[in-house]
């Protein structure tokens, strides 16, 4: 391949801005793609793959419309003329052996020139299909030239290193392809002066690994496989340890800040509750209760993060921590996803302090959507302090919302907010407020160490006794197409008995899925329809059939419902009428309800026997979870009906099938982690920007993260503020800036 000038070296360090190292364009193109700003930014692009140059890639297999980088050769080139308008059409068709694709240029004759048969290179555009033919349309490549060393003195050795070196394959863009990037990131390796290894030496030699600058050239331009192989693993354990630093350098300064100690008192509202309660407590809730309570009395905040099972009571244990903290004079606010959930929790809490102790603790609910005069009325409660719980959305947020004592912050289903958010609310407390994150999803061990490092996990297992139990069957369409109208017969026989039932869509309608606050779970995409029964004339075309219109219109003519109030619940419809039907539904009033995945968490409602899910596959493992556990939370046994149309043998069904065969929600966040693919265990509410993880997945490297967390706390134990390492807070600085260091903030 040609060569590119080259900057001396030591011209750029990994601070180096790029606009100063590659030019203006450039420059502004690689920030639009990828939001790198720096030298450091742009190394930090590893490859994500790498080819040989004699390998050829499998053509038959390229997805239509995904963009793709391959390998191939070219096998013919021909030039004709358009016979609509003046004008040429170049096409050239390449071949892996096996596969063959078309190449397909406008008015660009010049490369007839380019495209000899017989040579080789990189070949990077979107897949398209032209009269059942795949093809690339003006693709970028790149050849490989038959003399690497560009002219006939190159010697054997170097011929022969050039063929067997390993091509970088980066993550790439429509406007930025792999090699054009692999010029930028040699370009600045040409300049880059040396580099201080954020890794202590005692570390990296403990651990055999390489130096920094070393595996940055390693895992950049390998000479053979060996090379990127030992980069990576250097790099790989170096995410980790910064990660984990980070983690441990947050953890203690959260606890170097002071606290009100919230100590409830023998005879308070946390004891009167206790007394008043009809149950005994479990034995989880008896121990995570402690742990909170002992963190509560310390003089600095508690962060503690609540993991439980759908249904085993991690509500009753925040209320108790409110009311310890209202013993002491302080408030508490949860904050709650979704103005459905918002209210959900505050008729609950409500209901469980029982009207004596409601009166005197004034539990207020705030909301985007409250009138004028009772958002007044709710600010008022808040400021003065009459109002000792304090319930609310995004709503809290409001520069408007202030507190006498905030003196406990609890999340609810922390994942659904943005870290400004959950800062905006913690500093609202005069002193800072103990912080209590509670997630119904389970989360195993690694990812836990590596998302939530700085917080304190107390786990509940055990569901409360008397609990029925729920009955999980998945429906498989695609194999028993007339198993459709059974589904709306067995949801019929609930509620014959007396009992009400949830109907799950993906959407509320073909062409409207919630956005924002309320999200659902997946558009409906056209032309991934489930089949219709054999001989159905009357329903809706398949895309429409999972959309709540269209079920809810489906119930209401059919005869098993004509006696039935079913009724809709979704995020577009305005708040005080979300809070009507669910009123109506918890007093058994309707029936049915036809929901979106506003009802995922948080509802409910004793007597609430059936769940379907229609569309099963269009949702994730922990979403099914979580939806399931809205039926059998009471003496009703509960049934739940999981509708796919996933092909067998589908990744997809396997997913269903999975959520249906236990009710233990760790072992399916196992299964979740197996199934899922690496780049997405923590989602993209967990990670983002560049905080994301580049080379390390939880998945895999779960001994790895716990041996850097380990090298991590010693260094930490030692020098707690990194004076005497400063290339590892260098590098902290780096990856962690303003934005990424927000993933920190889990509190």
């Amino acid at each position: 391949m040609t060569s590119e000038p080259t900057a001396p070296v030591g011209a750029f360090t990994l601070d180096s801005k790029l606009s100063g190292a590659l030019g203006g364009r450039t420059a502004q193109s690689i920030q639009r793609a990828f939001g790198y700003r720096t030298v450091g930014d742009l190394l930090g692009h590893y490859p994500r793959r790498y080819a040989m140059r004699g390998e050829l890639t499998a053509l038959e297999s390229l997805p239509l419309g995904e963009s793709v980088t391959i390998i191939a050769e070219v096998l013919e080139v021909r030039v004709r003329d358009m016979r609509q308008r003046r004008g040429s059409i170049l096409e050239a068709k390449i071949s892996d052996g096996t596969g063959v694709l078309t190449l397909t240029f406008f008015n660009q004759k010049w490369r007839e020139q380019e495209l000899r048969p017989g040579r080789r290179g990189i070949f990077a555009g979107k897949v398209g299909d032209y009269r059942g033919a795949r093809q690339l349309a003006h693709p970028d490549y790149q050849l490989f030239d038959a003399d690497p060393a560009g002219g006939a003195e190159a010697t054997v050795d170097v011929a022969a290193k050039w063929a067997t070196a390993p091509i970088p394959i980066y993550p790439a863009t429509s406007t930025l392809a792999s090699w054009q990037l692999a010029k930028s990131i040699a370009l600045v390796l040409d300049g880059l002066g040396p580099v201080d290894d954020p890794l202590p030496d005692a570390v990296r030699r403990a651990a055999s690994l390489e130096g920094h600058r070393a595996a940055l050239e390693g895992v950049h331009r390998p000479e053979q496989d060996s090379d990127w192989r030992a980069a990576r693993r250097t790099l790989r354990f170096t995410e980790a340890f910064v990660l984990q630093t980070a983690l441990l350098q947050r953890r203690a300064e959260l606890r170097a800040r002071s606290a009100v100690p919230r100590r409830p008192g023998a005879s308070g509202f946390l004891a009167r509750f206790d007394r008043a309660l009809p149950f005994p407590l479990t034995g989880d809730q008896v121990q995570v209760g402690e742990e909170i309570a002992a963190d509560l009395a310390e003089p600095t905040p508690m962060n503690r993060l609540v993991q439980g099972e759908v249904g085993s009571g991690k509500t009753l244990v925040a209320v108790r921590a409110m009311l310890a903290v209202a013993d002491s004079g302080g408030q508490a606010a949860l904050l709650a996803p979704t103005e459905v959930l918002a209210a959900q929790h505050l008729r609950s809490i409500v209901r469980m302090l029982g009207p004596d102790l409601a009166a005197e603790l004034v539990p207020t609910l705030l909301t985007g959507q409250l009138s004028a005069p009772e958002r007044r009325k709710a600010l008022l409660r808040a400021a003065a302090g009459q109002s000792r719980i304090v319930v609310g959305t995004h709503a809290l947020l409001g520069d408007q919302v202030s507190f006498a004592d905030l003196g406990l912050v609890v999340v609810d289903e922390q994942h659904r907010f943005g870290v400004e958010q959950r800062e905006a609310l913690r500093l609202k407390g005069q002193e800072p407020p103990h912080v209590l994150v509670l997630t119904a999803t389970p989360i195993p061990r690694t990812v836990a160490m590596t998302v939530f490092g700085d917080l304190d996990v107390s786990t509940i297992r055990e569901l409360p006794a008397g609990r029925a139990g729920i009955e999980s069957h998945v429906v498989p369409l695609a194999v028993r197409p007339g198993w459709r109208p059974r589904v709306w017969d067995r949801l019929a026989e609930e509620l014959d008995l007396g009992r009400q039932g949830f109907v799950v869509c993906p959407a509320i309608s073909p062409a409207v899925v919630e956005e924002g606050e309320e999200a659902d779970a997946v558009q409906v995409p056209a032309g991934d329809d489930a089949p219709g029964p054999d001989g159905d004339r009357t329903a809706p075309p398949a895309a429409e059939r999972g959309t709540v219109v269209a079920v809810l219109e489906e119930l209401r003519a059919h005869p098993r419902f004509a006696d039935r109030r079913v009724e809709p619940l979704h995020g577009r419809m305005k708040a005080d009428e979300k809070d009507r039907v669910m009123r109506a539904f918890a007093a058994g009033e309707i029936d049915a309800l036809v929901a979106t995945t506003v009802i995922e968490v948080g509802v409910d409602v004793p007597n609430a026997s059936a769940m379907v899910v229609v569309d099963a596959d269009r949702f994730g493992v922990s979403q099914l979870h979580q939806l399931r556990g809205r039926v059998g939370r009471g003496s009703v046994p509960g049934l739940c009906l999981l509708v796919t149309a996933a092909e067998p043998g589908s990744l997809a069904l396997e997913r269903v099938e999975a959520v249906a065969a236990t009710l233990d929600g760790f072992e399916l966040a196992r299964v979740d982690l197996e199934l899922r693919q690496e780049g997405d265990v923590l989602g993209q509410s967990q990670s983002g920007g560049r905080s994301s993880l580049r080379l390390l997945r939880v998945v895999r490297d779960g001994d790895l993260i716990a041996e850097a967390r380990e090298q991590a706390r010693a260094i930490l134990d030692e020098d707690p503020t990194l004076a005497r390492h400063p290339a590892l807070a260098a590098e902290l600085a780096r990856r962690l800036d303003e934005q990424a260091s927000g993933f920190l903030n889990k509190g």
